[in-house]
Order: structure tokens, then C-alpha cells, then sequence
């Protein structure tokens, strides 16, 4: 589902892939759906390619994701609650409690609440692909 969803270096917010063409791609934005050409020479990323480090491996995105809108019961997250560096630590240790703070910034932190609230505006509520939760729930009887 994240795959088709991407951040466009340069541009604020978040963009839906919506077609191909030669040397571009036409993406829609999820706040304004105001369609566009993303070119070859802008540096394009698809959220589900994207990855926190944690101490023991990376955790896709998506499941980061899902994690904050179980928490939150599918709510919009407030900003403001997240102003101070004790506030966005706070959170994110219990978002992803083993996360790596030495490679994952403030920032990182930041953007990943923006994009948490432009998606859950847009109208997503599934982050994780159906086949990452059905390995998961198959692993966890194996792990006693």
C-alpha cells in the first residue's frame, strides 16, 4: 500500500503514484489532489522503501505506521504535543521502544508524524502489506 505513496525531495507532503510517462511520473498529492509531473532529476522515494534503525534490525516503515494508529485508535496525532526533544523522544520510545537514537533524528521523528497525519487524513488506515502481517502472526506461535 506505501509503495505507491511518495515523498518528493523539494516539495512538502505526500504524493500518490498515479501514472508513468518518459523520464516522469504523475503523482497527485494527498492534501490538495492537484495532479503533476515528478521528473527523472527529482529525487523520489516510496514510503514503503523506507526503514527505522532500531538496535537489532530496520523496521519498515509501515509497520511504524500501524503501530502509531493502533495506539492513537486511527486519531489524528496532535503537533503540538510534540514540541520539545523530551516530548518526541518520549514518544517515539513507545512507538518503537529499541529504536536507535544515535542514527534516528529528531527530525526523522518529525517527519514521521507529518506523514502519519497527511496519511490518516487521506484516508489510510493500513499501513503493513497482507502478506508482512501474515508472516508476523505465523512467526509469533513459533516464538515460544
Amino acid at each position: 500500500m506505501l509503495k505507491k505513496v511518495l515523498c518528493i525531495s523539494g516539495r512538502s507532503g505526500l504524493y500518490e503514484l498515479k501514472s508513468y510517462g518518459k523520464n516522469m511520473v504523475i503523482v497527485e498529492g494527498l492534501a490538495d489532489h492537484k495532479r503533476f509531473p515528478a521528473y527523472a532529476r527529482d529525487k523520489i522515494i516510496s514510503l514503503g522503501d523506507i526503514a527505522i534503525y532500531t538496535t537489532a534490525e530496520e523496521v519498515p516503515l509501515g509497520q511504524v505506521l500501524q503501530t502509531i494508529y493502533d495506539q492513537q485508535n486511527g486519531a489524528v496525532l496532535n503537533a503540538d504535543d510534540y514540541k520539545t526533544n523530551e516530548q518526541i523522544d518520549e514518544f517515539f520510545a513507545k512507538v518503537l521502544p529499541n529504536y536507535d537514537v544515535d542514527r534516528v533524528y529528531r527530525t526523522d521523528i518529525k517527519k514521521v508524524i507529518t506523514w502519519y497525519n497527511i496519511l490518516v487524513n487521506a484516508g489510510y488506515t493500513h499501513f503493513v502489506p497482507e502478506e508482512a502481517e501474515a508472516e508476523e502472526n505465523a512467526e509469533a506461535p513459533a516464538a515460544e
